[in-house]
């Protein structure tokens, strides 16, 4: 993220990505730590740079979340079905319904100005997680034991190919608005949780203002739209984070 930052001060070009082998000051959304093994592991972020800030595209955390999904579809037809995105920057693959699914991505998005930087993290070959991880995050290799060695080059590829249908649709894509092509549709087939009672923490990461209720789905800007309990209406969520662990 550091090093796309300052090849965007020196007007790179926008699409640059820039990826890293290891990284020892990785971190998280609202300032957390990210922790990862060193080799074998997919770290990039994608450097994009707008004519003017309202250009930028709505929800774009999530709609990364989406193409990452997708693209581990690409990469591994056997997991259609069991790739999830959690809102707001997540992505899970649970295999089996009645067992939790585990976090293999995170998405973290910074904007400066016109400019957004795309920090994506994916667990490829790692087995091992700090003990405060154990329960929340796998690597691929768990669900699929055959990798290939050059697995997380195939996947920056199929992710970035996605991305880019994702954000720059077209007719010939079939991501278009011409189309009928929808991103919040085809996200909400895929929304971890959907329909299930959730605990909310509103606000700020460790915020104390929990709300119990229904998932019920995703606004018109990917805001999410949940029903608490004792009430009839959706509320609209766009701070804040599932406690689902």
């Amino acid at each position: 993220m550091n090093e796309a930052r300052r090849l965007a001060g020196q007007n790179a070009v926008s699409g640059t990505v820039v990826c890293a082998d290891f990284q020892e000051a990785g971190r998280g959304r609202q300032g957390r730590p990210w922790f990862i093994d060193q080799a074998g592991n997919l770290m990039f972020t994608i450097f994009l740079r707008y004519g003017e800030a309202v250009s930028i595209p709505k929800a774009l955390t999530l709609r990364t979340g989406l193409a990452v999904s997708l693209a581990l579809e690409d990469f591994a037809p056997e997991l259609r079905g069991a790739v999830y995105v959690k809102w707001p920057n997540d992505v899970m693959i649970g295999l089996r319904p009645t067992q939790a699914a585990s976090k293999v991505a995170g998405i973290l998005l910074e904007t400066d100005g016109n400019s957004v930087f795309t920090g994506i993290g994916v667990n490829i070959t790692q087995e091992e997680f700090p003990e405060v991880f154990r329960s929340k995050a796998a690597g691929l290799v768990q669900f699929l034991p055959d990798l290939p060695e050059n697995a997380r080059f195939i996947l920056l590829e199929k992710i970035l190919a996605r991305l880019h249908e994702e954000i720059n649709p077209s007719p010939e894509s079939g991501n278009s608005s011409e189309n009928g092509y929808c991103w919040r549709d085809i996200l909400l087939s895929r929304l971890y949780k959907k329909g299930e009672t959730v605990v909310f923490a509103e606000g700020a990461a460790d915020s104390s203002r929990l709300i119990t209720g229904i998932l019920s789905g995703l606004g018109s800007e990917g805001e999410l739209l949940i029903i608490p309990e004792g009430e009839k209406n959706e509320r609209s969520f766009t701070v804040g984070e599932l406690r689902v662990y």
